[in-house]
């Protein structure tokens, strides 16, 4: 009997990993059968992929899946201080015969440097910055599971406080929310997954449309009692009743505005960041700051016009040079010409490794990245080539990556490493799609 491709799709978000990847198997039998088409691979790459472990509509087997069939030729892994997802997501590629990537986002302390006191790229809370690990060792995964752990359970007693936070705030509008009863629930917590402020905001949604349905009457809570302003789009998108993507625009409107009226500073949670340099170093993977640049119109429609490091940028990447970061992240379709044109020369002078990728946690969001296509980030295409001869290399051997101290002696300069471990990576049969 012919298996559904449908029923097949469904169960890639299923409740196990085994049922996951077992569905996984069954499309790429179809596909080898020739019962169903096989997605055509392009060019495109993509390193920041959100899955259920952090915040996500995808599972890890179905954030891949999503990936192939939007035409990546690769993607990666990249959840908030969780590693949960990372072997599924391997096995996965595995299945599909996709070259992946593996990392994980956290917040540090900045404390100790002269940044201490600044707004770095993290909306909420001065004096934290969100920093990436890329290209784990596999082997490694277990190590930062220990890493991550307990700052993942720090992070949820102030998860606690706020969800107590929001519960007073809407409760004149007879609304509740419960951090056990409805956040919980939403994450994969007991399985090494995080839960993030989308998570708690994501909770309110859903008992917001159980109470108030769609349409006009959530528009009036967001605008008039919530005091939220809504730019035309979200404000069309939330009156649409029939609109698939509902509760995460919903979501959306809510994040830019709604989170400083509940958040409490993050402390404990965010290792300092010479700590998290170190750990990196230690493991075999790559460090990167992340440049989020002064925001005018957010490309994810959840940040509000706000400023961020760019009055101070010559003097980060001086500090995050000193602190040993090995390479620097950001989004093209993020940022200005202006901006890009700064960070990638700042980045040239500091002899930072420059890898992008866009953060995709909702299902409007699309996996290709546009703006990498253009000639002028065509290093950045080359850089996911470069992450993934680098864990191959790691995870073979972790004296062989690509910032360990027997790659430092082995090549004079980052150039020299970039060509190395392109290759290393390119010599996959995948590549031969490009």
């Amino acid at each position: 009997m012919k298996k559904d491709i449908n029923v097949l799709i469904e169960k890639l978000n299923a409740p196990t990993k085994r049922e996951r990847l077992s569905a996984l198997k069954d499309i790429i039998a179809l596909e080898k059968a020739g019962e169903i088409e096989k997605p055509v691979t392009g060019t495109s790459v993509n390193n920041h992929i959100h899955t259920i472990y952090s915040f996500s509509p995808y599972s890890p087997t179905k954030a891949l899946y999503m990936a192939r069939k939007a035409g990546l030729v690769t993607a990666g892994i990249m959840d908030h201080d969780s590693v949960g997802g990372c072997e599924e997501f391997v096995e996965a590629g595995k299945i599909a015969g996709m070259d992946i990537t593996c990392g994980f986002e956290c917040r540090v302390s900045i404390a100790g440097t002269s940044l201490y006191g600044r707004r770095l790229n993290n909306p909420d809370q001065i004096s934290v910055a969100y920093v990436a690990i890329h290209g784990i060792p596999h082997q490694k995964f277990a190590e930062c599971e220990k890493f991550l752990a307990p700052y993942r359970a720090k992070r949820n007693e102030r998860n606690r406080r706020m969800t107590e936070n929001i519960a007073r705030i809407v409760a004149p509008f007879g609304l509740t929310v419960d951090f056990d009863a409805d956040v919980v629930p939403l994450s994969q917590n007991a399985n090494g997954g995080s839960i993030t402020e989308r998570h708690l905001i994501y909770a309110l949604v859903k008992k917001i449309i159980a109470k108030y349905g769609k349409g006009q009457p959530v528009v009036d809570l967001v605008k008039n009692d919530f005091r939220i302003p809504l730019s035309a789009k979200i404000e069309g998108f939330l009156l649409d009743v029939d609109n698939p993507c509902y509760e995460y625009d919903l979501l959306g409107a809510l994040k830019s505005d709604f989170v400083a009226k509940f958040y409490i500073d993050a402390d404990e949670e965010c290792p300092p960041v010479k700590e998290f340099v170190a750990f990196a170093k230690k493991i075999g993977a790559i460090s990167a700051y992340a440049y989020l640049g002064d925001v005018g119109n957010s490309v994810t429609g959840d940040k509000k016009a706000q400023k961020f490091e760019d009055d101070y940028l010559d003097e980060l990447f001086e500090v995050i040079k000193k602190v040993g970061f090995n390479a620097v992240t950001y989004m093209p379709s993020r940022n200005t010409p202006e901006q890009l044109q700064r960070i990638i020369s700042l980045c040239d002078k500091h002899d930072f490794f420059q890898i992008s990728g866009e953060d995709i946690n909702t299902p409007r969001q699309s996996f290709i990245c546009p703006a990498l296509e253009k000639p002028e980030f065509a290093h950045l295409s080359t850089a996911t080539w470069v992450l993934i001869g680098h864990e191959k290399a790691a995870t073979a051997n972790e004296k062989e990556a690509m910032f360990s101290d027997i790659a430092n002696g082995k090549f004079a300069n980052l150039n020299e490493k970039i060509e190395y471990y392109y290759k290393k990576g390119t010599d996959s049969g995948n590549f031969s799609k490009k």
